[in-house]
């Protein structure tokens, strides 16, 4: 049975789809539509697959993509894609419009680090954690004074 084959292409697809409206990684979208296609050819159940530990030999399966096959064997669902599917709310949302963030550093800000608030996000900065991050691409004390800014336009 290849019922496990065909949802995890699905939502392999789906998350492509949904990493491609974020404007990703372009390698990152290419990946999980590889990973979905090459779901679709081999001649077994990928759980028959995970079973003998051979995920990795599918071609276009790496480590990643492994762990969240085996994620969705187990659970049934894929954690990763359903971050993706879950919309930020909307003040969260607003965030990107703060200075050197975007969409997908707001989204991974909120999904991954657990960032739900202006004065976690003020406390993030402080830490100086924020400019590790590869995607953020504005000045600190800048985006301190613009959160600032809009924690005290709220409290009027």
């Amino acid at each position: 049975m290849k019922e496990n084959n065909q949802q995890l292409a699905t939502i392999f697809r789906s998350m492509a789809d949904l990493l491609s409206s974020q404007r990703a990684n372009p390698y990152r979208v290419r990946a999980y539509r590889r990973a979905a296609d090459a779901l679709l050819t081999i001649e077994e159940d990928v759980a028959s697959v995970a079973q003998r530990q051979g995920l990795e030999e599918i071609d276009g399966i790496g480590a990643d993509l492994a762990k969240k096959i085996e994620e969705f064997l187990e659970t049934g669902t894929v954690r990763a894609y359903e971050e993706l599917k879950t919309p930020l709310p909307v003040e969260v949302k607003s965030w990107a419009t703060l200075p050197g963030l975007s969409d997908s550093l707001v989204t991974y800000l909120y999904f991954r680090l657990g960032i739900r608030t202006l004065d976690d996000f003020d406390q993030l900065i402080r830490s100086h954690l924020l400019r590790t991050l590869p995607s953020f691409s504005g000045s600190e004390e800048c985006l301190l004074q613009a959160i600032q800014q809009r924690m005290h336009g709220r409290e009027r």
